[in-house]
């Protein structure tokens, strides 16, 4: 499943377009490796993705094509949320 329909099934992060914009910023890392929106996602995968200075690091438990509210987060396993004091140049895009 592509990566941002998979924050949006399982609300991770509310709407596909700014879950697009988001993993556009190089602000979504896969097992480690900057992901783009349309990065595959399995189960087992572990996700850090970066709010503003706060970072949570899930992992895939399941994927599913849609999710009721309540299974939603079934999806996944947070497995940490951190604040940053400073950005870490890991998640920053330099290409631009």
């Amino acid at each position: 499943m592509r990566l941002d329909k998979f924050l949006k099934v399982s609300r991770l992060i509310k709407r596909r377009t700014l879950a697009k914009e988001v993993a556009d910023q190089g602000r979504i890392m896969i097992n480690g490796k900057v992901a783009k929106a349309s990065s595959d996602v399995k189960a087992g995968d572990e996700l850090s993705i970066r709010f503003g200075q706060k970072v949570v690091t899930a992992t895939v438990d399941a994927i599913k094509d849609s999710a009721k509210k309540e299974d939603a987060a079934s999806m996944f396993t947070i497995i940490k949320e951190e604040r940053l004091e400073k950005i870490d140049p890991a998640f920053i895009d330099d290409e631009d």
